[in-house]
């Protein structure tokens, strides 16, 4: 249990049981943008809406790193921060009560957080870092039913081959790097450029399909195999 009252299964502490007395949920609200998460989503067979920020939220402040935060830690409160955000977005909008998930998925090497590149420039230069050699990607998500949430962490590891400096050029101009952390997409054309990934193909995609069931099942949300 983490101080904001998020239980963290999986590489993180382990908690106790949601209570088991809910009735099953048949949909809940996803409080993210990503056309990715909602693929995934759908391959689950989980129904779900969006629950977005409105005009008057800053959702980009949200994904703010402090000095000197670890990129594992980083990635467990912004999904945290999102969650909470989310919940009192739906409380604001009067919404009908349903399971809310949220997610973050960060790039990092060593204890360098490498996020959402601001410009080509940026982009170029996380590429070149990335570049042969082995990074991670984190990702974390959440689920909140009623006034409990449980939370989960996976971090893969992915290998790029030397990127020549024409490649990298090439993808920039594509346009691909930009909204995503890292300034690449495992499911674009630069995956053929990746040796080795150890871990989650989906959890790079941006949401683990597996730690995402788990927490489904414990807050009684029906799936397709569920």
């Amino acid at each position: 249990m983490d101080n904001g009252g998020h239980c963290y299964l999986g590489a993180a502490v382990a908690c106790g049981d949601l209570p088991r007395d809910w009735r099953m949920a048949t949909w809940i609200y996803l409080a993210s943008q990503s056309a990715r998460r909602r693929q995934l989503l759908d391959q689950l067979g989980v129904r779900h809406e969006l629950l977005l920020a409105g005009d008057d939220e800053d959702a980009e402040a949200l994904e703010a790193v402090r000095a000197g935060e670890a990129p594992e830690a980083y990635v467990q409160r912004v999904t945290r921060a999102k969650l909470q955000a989310a919940r009192s977005r739906a409380a604001r909008r009067a919404l009908p009560e349903a399971p809310i998930l949220s997610a973050d998925t960060t790039v990092a090497i060593g204890r360098s957080i490498l996020g959402k590149p601001a410009d080509a420039d940026e982009a170029r230069a996380m590429l070149q870092r990335l570049s042969g050699r082995t990074h991670r990607v984190i990702t974390g998500v959440a689920v909140t039913r009623g006034v409990r949430s449980i939370a989960a962490l996976n971090v893969s590891h992915v290998r790029f081959a030397p990127l020549s400096a024409a490649t990298i050029d090439a993808y920039v101009a594509s346009g691909e790097p930009f909204g995503k952390a890292g300034a690449y997409a495992i499911q674009s054309a630069l995956a053929g450029w990746i040796q080795r990934i150890d871990g989650s193909h989906s959890g790079i995609m941006g949401l683990p399909l597996y730690e995402t069931a788990q927490l489904l099942r414990r807050c009684g949300v029906s799936w397709a195999l569920a």
